[in-house]
C-alpha cells in the first residue's frame, strides 16, 4: 500500500505496472478500511478510531493497494465518450514526443489512434485489454513531457488497442 502519486514515480514501480506484474487494488483511500497502529502513534484527523478491543486505526484516504491479484475491475472497459477529430485544440501536441495531451481520464478520444498522455490518475481504470501503456513521462529526448515549454504534471503515455 502506498502514495499513488510517490509510488507510480518509482521507475521500479512503474515498470511493474507497465508489464502488467502489478496493477491497482480494487479499494483506495476511504474504500480501505484501515491499519492497527502502535500505541505511539499519534492519532489524527478525522480518518482515525479505536475499535472495541483498543486497537488504534488510521484509515489514510489517499492510499491504494498494488497487487498481483487479478480482479475483475481491472478488465471494466473505460466509457470513451469523447472524439479527437473535430476537437483537436481540445487535445495539445507534445513539445517533445508524437502525442497528444488529454487532461482527464474521462476525455480520453475513442477515435484517436496515436499516442496519447494521461494523468497517472488513469491507473485507478487501466484495463490492459483496451489500452497499451508505453511509457512514463519522459519525451523522445528523454526529458519530462512538455506543451508549448510547459510540464504538464507526471503523465503516462498510453494507447488504444481497440482501433488499428
Amino acid at each position: 500500500m502506498c502514495n499513488l502519486p510517490n509510488a507510480i514515480t518509482y521507475k521500479e514501480i512503474f515498470k511493474l505496472i507497465k508489464d502488467n506484474n502489478a496493477w491497482l487494488g480494487i479499494n483506495m483511500g476511504r474504500g480501505i478500511s484501515g491499519f492497527i497502529v502502535p500505541n505511539h502513534y499519534e492519532l489524527y484527523g478525522t480518518e482515525t478510531s479505536i475499535d472495541v478491543c483498543g486497537n488504534r486505526i488510521i484509515s489514510p484516504n489517499n492510499c491504494l493497494w498494488l497487487t498481483n491479484l487479478d480482479h475483475s475491475h481491472r478488465h471494466a472497459d473505460i466509457p470513451l465518450k469523447e472524439h479527437y477529430k473535430g476537437n483537436e485544440n481540445k487535445y495539445p501536441m507534445y513539445d517533445n514526443y508524437d502525442g497528444i495531451n488529454v487532461n482527464k481520464t474521462k476525455d480520453i478520444p475513442k477515435d484517436y489512434k496515436g499516442v496519447m498522455g494521461v494523468p497517472i490518475t488513469f491507473l485507478h481504470k487501466f484495463n490492459p485489454d483496451q489500452f497499451e501503456i508505453i511509457q512514463f513521462r519522459k519525451g523522445t529526448d528523454n526529458k519530462d513531457l512538455s506543451i508549448n515549454g510547459k510540464t504538464p504534471y507526471f503523465r503516462i503515455l498510453i494507447k488504444n488497442k481497440r482501433i488499428n
